[in-house]
């Protein structure tokens, strides 16, 4: 016998292992082998089970708006530091090894673009800056894109993914729960619509605010929505929580979002969303 053992294919066994590496993902779900392109043909959605795992926010937008039609707005803003904040690292710090990481200057993109042939002010939180952390730089972009679509009579839409308020901007980052609702008020008294998305997770300050004030509230499969998390409750009330509890099927039974819609119908639904309630 030789010094490695050999499949039946006659492939040293060892280089089988390392064939199938890369090949494969296991769905932290369902626990299935699935392979790497059916996840990604499947827009990161478990086919076995129908788990629905992150995506980033440049991959929405290539979901979501007609090709060609996005136009990005207001990318020069960088978060101050009036506070001066340190904790084990000072804050611009934190800020410009996000920046450099993930390539972007905060935690949303905001812009136009069309769905289906309709103009549209898209913003997307991206949750690989600092967790999708609300602070005055994203506040100040998502006041801008309610005014935008205030001003042009555009549909807002907005996919919320956040941890909540960005706690190295302190009472800073709080305000601007207060100033997006402000602004949100401005697009409803203008009369045009704004369609919220919310996905896994959407906490905190961002969820105590804007992203549950859309006309029409959609969430994804299994997002958890809500603002203190199931173990804070649980340990303030000492009550169990119920099953499901903050996730998306549970709010929708009690009346919280309006309906959950997979990733692959999610243009599809805000398309008709849309062009209904934009008339």
């Amino acid at each position: 016998m030789g010094e490695f053992a050999k499949t039946k294919a006659g492939v040293d066994a060892s280089e089988k292992k390392t064939l199938g590496e890369g090949l494969f993902r296991k769905c932290e779900a369902c626990g299935d082998a699935v392979k790497k392109e059916d996840f990604e043909r499947n827009l990161e959605v478990c086919p076995a089970c129908g788990a629905h795992f992150h995506i980033p926010a440049e991959r929405w937008i290539e979901i979501l708006a007609d090709a060609g039609t996005w136009t990005a707005h207001d990318t020069e803003l960088i978060a101050a530091d009036p506070l001066r904040f340190v904790d084990t690292k000072a804050y611009p710090g934190r800020v410009e090894a996000a920046r450099a990481s993930t390539g972007v200057n905060d935690a949303i993109l905001a812009g136009t673009a069309k769905i289906e042939g309709r103009s549209v002010q898209l913003g997307v939180f991206v949750f690989r800056f600092m967790g999708g952390s609300m602070g005055s730089v994203v506040g100040e972009v998502i006041t801008r894109l309610m005014e935008r679509g205030a001003q042009r009579k555009q549909p807002v839409v907005l996919l919320s993914c956040s941890g909540g308020a960005r706690m190295q901007e302190g009472s800073l980052s709080l305000m601007q729960m207060a100033k997006t609702v402000a602004a949100r008020a401005k697009l409803r008294e203008a009369g045009a619509p704004f369609i919220s998305v919310l996905l896994n997770p959407t906490t905190g300050g961002v969820a105590a605010s804007f992203a549950l004030q859309g006309d029409v509230n959609i969430a994804e499969p299994r997002a958890l929505i809500g603002f203190a998390g199931p173990r804070v409750i649980e340990d303030t009330i000492r009550q169990k929580l119920p099953d499901g509890f903050q996730r998306a099927e549970f709010l929708l039974e009690h009346g919280m979002i309006d309906m959950i819609s997979t990733r692959q119908d999610m243009r599809d639904n805000i398309a008709r969303i849309v062009e209904y309630l934009a008339g």
